[in-house]
């Protein structure tokens, strides 16, 4: 719970920060990195509640910690992500994610309030009052993100502005609708206006020159969308500030190191947007970007800023992102400075341990029967055959965007095939929300896969069932393994499902624990590349073919989709 700052607190805090009191916690004999200055000075700090009063000076505590030998940096600040990529409750992931240094994380409940509307995103900020990393929430700007997909709700100004006092709300999520902002729709306008004097965050793939301009007039500030060098430089001499990913399947790090310099990294911060746990396990969260960015020689001091001060002033957090007096005690000690290798966190002022954990309180799951549809029948993912070349959506390893190819497929019986010599499989969406009926049809190169099938409940943003396969009788194995676990991920090939992952809450989030999501992860990964799938992150590369709202051609219930025409295309024969 939350630390109450009265007069009783700041006689406490202001007498231990002066010494004459012993502090509740002290790090003893450590080395404090500053990120103002970049300074190593050994020192011990003093903390009180949640606050840190005391540095550069020897203090007593009613508990003490060893610092001998370790580095002390602010605590890690991942500026843009969702909860539900981790495939694990916010719980779940306060436990997986705290341990890596990630003592503040900026989320937007978008995947869960486009299946659960108001219900998804109390269940975050309820959680949020409980979890021991400070979790705080950017309400969700865009749900359903587009009129072209069938979404479990739809969020007006209306349904956000009763969320807007919460003291774990910092603003307006990601604004990924940018074609209705520079068209000025009238309920774009109206979520814009209601937020224009708190924090706006962007998503602006590609966006350029006056376009730019017109979108960041509505006083947006961030973007975490840029994947090139050139594309980051034009947003930040805007004025924006540029939040770079490195996510499970958006890896933009290699391409955004280079501006990460001294001039600028005021102005840059970290996140990961979409991280499952099998890749938090073997490689690690922002510890790992800060990590490979000083392996690819950007200074200390510049990955350390951006991971905490630079994110703490974009976002508005004036109480953290230094180890200072009367800052938020948001601390983590390092074993190994330059390999940035986490050995304690303290988190507002309270170790992150299993202790910790158990202390949290329960906050009931939602949305348990959240897939409305029966049974499909591999006939339902028939194409039928066409006098052009067929629209293929071209999947690019490590990155969410994809091309808009033209391929010539085999014809039999009135339908087109799916080509494997090609690299061509079929893809469909499935409405899961409202029972329509609805099933996309269409067709993805870059899965490798040689037979069978992969489907996930998970499909930005609208999160219907997508499906990619090699055959239909194994699609529908897929498909239905899916509707049966009331959500989740399943392999199969035409005898059956091969590997599976429940994901029951709101068909996004498993109840396990984050240990055995990792173990499920494994097993599906490996039958995926035993079909032939030679996609690193297959599940989270299928999650993205439904988003209409990144370039080039995706897909939605409705069909085909392309991005850059913001329209379906025409499938006609």
């Amino acid at each position: 719970m939350p630390v109450k700052h009265d007069e009783a607190f700041l006689e406490r805090a202001i007498a231990a920060g002066a010494g004459e009191r012993p502090a509740d916690l002290v790090v003893k004999n450590c080395s404090l990195f500053n990120v103002m200055d970049g300074s190593m000075v050994s020192t011990d700090i003093a903390v009180v509640g949640d606050r840190i009063v005391g540095t550069y000076g020897e203090y007593d505590g009613e508990v003490e910690l060893d610092g001998t030998g370790l580095t002390a940096v602010p605590g890690f600040i991942d500026t843009h992500l969702h909860v539900e990529s981790s495939l694990v409750t916010p719980f779940e992931f306060d436990r997986c994610v705290l341990p890596c240094g990630v003592t503040t994380a900026i989320c937007d409940p978008h995947e869960i309030a486009n299946v659960l509307g108001a219900e998804g995103i109390r269940y975050f900020l309820d959680s949020s009052l409980e979890t021991v990393m400070d979790l705080k929430v950017n309400l969700s700007s865009c749900v359903p993100a587009t009129a072209f997909e069938t979404a479990g709700a739809c969020l007006e100004i209306e349904d956000l502005l009763p969320f807007r006092g919460h003291p774990n709300v910092i603003g307006l999520a990601e604004f990924m609708n940018f074609p209705g902002v520079l068209a000025r729709d009238p309920k774009v306008l109206a979520k814009l206006a209601a937020f224009q004097d708190g924090h706006i965050d962007g998503h602006a793939p590609l966006l350029s020159g006056v376009a730019l301009n017109g979108y960041l007039s509505a006083a947006i500030r961030t973007d975490h969308e840029a994947t090139s060098a050139e594309e980051a430089l034009e947003k930040l001499s805007k004025g924006m500030v540029i939040l770079m990913r490195e996510g499970s399947v958006s890896k933009d790090l290699d391409a955004l190191a280079p501006i990460l310099t001294p001039d600028v990294s005021a102005f840059v911060a970290l996140c990961t947007d979409d991280r499952n746990p099998l890749d938090i396990a073997e490689e690690g969260h922002l510890d790992s970007m800060i990590r490979r960015l000083i392996a690819k020689g950007r200074r200390p001091l510049d990955a350390y800023r951006a991971a905490s001060w630079s994110a703490a002033n974009a976002f508005g957090l004036k109480d953290r992102g230094i180890i200072a007096p009367g800052r938020r005690a948001d601390i983590v000690l390092l074993s190994d400075f330059s390999e940035c290798r986490v050995k304690d966190v303290i988190c507002g002022g309270v170790l992150a341990n299993d202790e910790a954990f158990a202390r949290r309180g329960a906050v009931e799951p939602v949305g348990l029967d959240s897939v409305k549809v029966g049974p499909v029948t591999a006939a339902k993912f028939d194409i039928p055959a066409r006098n052009s070349e067929a629209d293929v959506i071209g999947v690019v390893p490590g990155r969410i965007i994809t091309e808009h190819l033209k391929r010539t497929l085999p014809v039999t019986g009135g339908k087109t095939l799916a080509d494997l010599d090609q690299d061509v499989l079929k893809v469909a969406v499935v409405e899961r929300h409202k029972g329509t009926g609805n099933i996309g049809l269409g067709f993805v190169n870059g899965f490798g896969m040689k037979k069978g099938a992969i489907a996930s409940s998970v499909g930005h943003d609208s999160h219907n069932i997508c499906v990619v396969g090699a055959d239909e009788e194994a699609m529908a194995h897929a498909v239905n393994r899916v509707i049966e676990m009331k959500g989740g991920f399943a392999v199969a090939d035409a005898d059956g499902v091969k590997a599976e992952l429940a994901l029951p809450l709101a068909g996004l989030m498993s109840l396990e624990s984050f240990e055995s999501v990792k173990t499920s992860l494994e097993k599906l990964r490996a039958e995926a590349k035993a079909l032939g799938c030679t996609l690193a992150e297959p599940f989270l590369q299928v999650a993205f073919l439904p988003l209409p709202v990144i370039p080039h051609l995706k897909i939605t219930d409705f069909g085909v989709f392309d991005v850059n025409k913001f329209e379906l295309v025409d499938q006609g024969s």
